[in-house]
């Protein structure tokens, strides 16, 4: 059940929280725990938990109350085995990892830990000793990984939300093959804190949820510097402007030469549908070049970062070889022959290509990509491992690499019955934009949710915002309309419209002398009692707010301006003394009515 059915279902006391738990662990003797679960809480500690919830006196005090989730058995949870898929492997936790530190504070019911690719080393969910996970939708075909079990207690309905990791896919992979939204957050925003690392500099916690609401709530509540976590990052003023999430935008799409299925003809006209979809949520697409993010992506196995996967686990590889999946000892133990020097040119080519895709970047707001190429049947994988996980990397492996950040959606039931995904990637810090964009395609072409008949139409859209996030709205009321001759100093700073409307009753408007291109002066004028003036509300990326406020001339000035609406934003005003003896156009209620009237 989505957050949401939770939170009301609370309310009007249709359900308790023990009763969810009891309901849960019924649930689980009646399926098995394998393949989903390695280890779970036990019941008895959950109904203790539970019951305690039901004495808080303001259950909206927390964020989450009730809501049950589960974690990929490689974060820590203290008191409870780490196996990260391998049982030779298992340790004690003598603390638990921030991020679910974070989402106990906040409510949520731990249910267990689940199942995985041994040591989060593949996309597929067939590399672990706990038994082979499978897609909700046809039991021969893969669950994809390495967070396979996280995704299926989602996808089965065991659990609201669940969280994965994210190396090279793992969070978006499984979302695909089981109708799920994953969430890929920009690296460090989520704490890593107490999560076995695969690639340390490059892993991400991830996020499984039904919807991408659920997604942005389970976001909010994790995100945050964490003092223990040397990767650790804060936002910066504008890195998280999306203007664009709301407003037309503009999506790139492979061209012919570099989009792939590997003959998959049902994947290639579900992401031809995708494609058409955003275009009607007022997308425009972009045609560009695929190879560059490709030639990162391959970065990512064939280069010195599977060295990386080896500084986490040096002495257990050395001494329980054996004990190892067969691939996953390969893929790791592999990563002791390269040398420092091949770091450092890996390093630099990894440059020479962020080169490449940064030019990709400044002609779009994101990338629309299958997430995954095509589907696989279990038996394929097993007879060839490494080949075909590769595969279902082509569209995810670069991402972390390159520091984007990126959302999995549903794309809706191809003809044989199997979901199809998208994924949309962001640049760093573009996540909320991205669920905003998400939530609405994934309504598009998605009915249900999960592996379950629960219908999407049902469960809230992604809230309202009052302004989008990292952006100044900036209201301008002459030169800078849309198609006026300054309108440019708004488009290059990323700014988008986001409404026309008119001021409050109180401004007037006057022609200024001797301005070029011709301005108009608006000044608050209290009592005036007009009809307001005509203008349009820009959202502008608050780090290039103050290289527009640099190029503005006297006697005009940026301050406050109200709405007809009794919202205030901010935008141009006129200082009084600029027009003494200036034209007043107030009674033409805008400047364009005076230009057109001056053609």
């Amino acid at each position: 059940m989505d957050i949401s059915s939770f939170d009301q279902a609370y309310k009007t006391r249709t359900t308790s929280p023990t009763e969810v738990v009891r309901g849960i662990y019924a649930q689980i003797r009646l399926d098995g725990e394998r393949p989903i679960w390695i280890t779970l809480v036990s019941e008895e500690d959950n109904l203790r938990r539970a019951e305690q919830f039901e004495k808080v006196t303001d259950p909206g005090a927390l964020p989450l109350y009730g809501i049950p989730f589960a974690v990929k058995d490689n974060f820590d949870v203290v008191g409870l085995p780490t196996t990260a898929g391998c049982p030779e492997f298992t340790r004690v936790a003598t603390f638990t990892a921030e991020a679910v530190e974070r989402l106990l504070s906040a409510g949520a019911i731990l249910i267990g830990k689940t199942n995985m690719d041994q040591f989060a080393t593949g996309l597929a969910g067939t590399r672990t000793p706990y038994g082979i996970c499978t897609s909700v939708f046809d039991a021969d075909y893969i669950s994809g990984g390495s967070s396979s079990g996280s995704a299926l207690a989602v996808a089965r309905g065991l659990v609201s939300f669940s969280l994965g990791t994210d190396t090279a896919g793992s969070g978006r992979v499984p979302a695909a093959f089981n109708q799920l939204v994953g969430l890929k957050p920009t690296r460090g925003v989520v704490s890593t804190f107490g999560v076995l690392p695969a690639c340390r500099t490059l892993d991400c916690v991830s996020v499984f949820a039904e919807t991408c609401k659920d997604a942005a709530k389970v976001l909010d509540v994790i995100r945050g510097l964490d003092p223990k976590n040397c990767y650790s990052r804060a936002v910066r003023p504008g890195d998280d402007a999306t203007a664009w999430a709301t407003s037309a935008f503009n999506f790139g799409v492979p061209d012919d030469s570099s989009l792939e299925f590997f003959g998959d003809k049902l994947s290639r006209t579900s992401y031809a549908y995708a494609i058409d979809a955003l275009t009607s949520l007022g997308g425009t697409v972009v045609r560009f070049d695929f190879s560059p993010f490709r030639a990162a992506a391959d970065l990512l196995y064939s280069g010195p970062w599977v060295a990386e996967r080896l500084v986490a686990l040096k002495d257990f590889v050395a001494t329980h070889h054996e004990d190892m999946d067969p691939t996953v000892a390969q893929i790791i133990s592999g990563g002791a022959r390269f040398s420092a020097v091949d770091s450092f040119v890996a390093e630099y080519e990894l440059k020479a290509i962020r080169q490449k895709t940064d030019v990709v970047y400044d002609k779009v707001d994101f990338l629309l990509l299958p997430t995954v190429p095509m589907a696989y049947k279990i038996d394929q994988l097993l007879e060839s491992p490494v080949e075909l996980n590769s595969n279902l990397g082509y569209y995810t492996n670069f991402v972390n690499l390159l520091d984007l950040a990126a959302v999995a959606v549903p794309a809706g039931i191809r003809e044989d019955g199997l979901p199809f995904g998208v994924s949309l990637i962001g640049k760093a810090f573009s996540d909320e934009g991205l669920l905003r964009v998400a939530d609405r395609l994934h309504r598009k072409l998605a009915v249900t949710l999960g592996g379950s008949e629960r219908l999407l139409a049902k469960t809230p859209l992604m809230p309202v915002q009052a302004a989008p996030k990292g952006c100044v709205l900036m209201a301008v009321v002459g030169a800078h309309l849309s198609g006026e001759p300054l309108n440019w100093q708004l488009i290059t700073r990323k700014a988008r419209l986001w409404r026309t409307i008119r001021t409050h009753p109180d401004y007037r408007l006057y022609v200024l002398p001797n301005s070029f291109p011709p301005k108009p002066g608006l000044v608050y004028s209290p009592g005036h009692g007009g009809t307001g003036i005509e203008l349009e509300v820009w959202a502008m990326p608050e780090d290039t707010v103050g290289s527009f406020l640099n190029g503005i001339p006297a006697p005009l000035c940026l301050g406050t301006v109200r709405l007809e609406d009794g919202s205030s934003v901010k935008g141009f005003l006129c200082e009084a003394a600029g027009v003494t003896g200036a034209l007043e156009i107030t009674h033409l209620g805008g400047w364009r009515a005076y230009i057109h009237g001056q053609e």
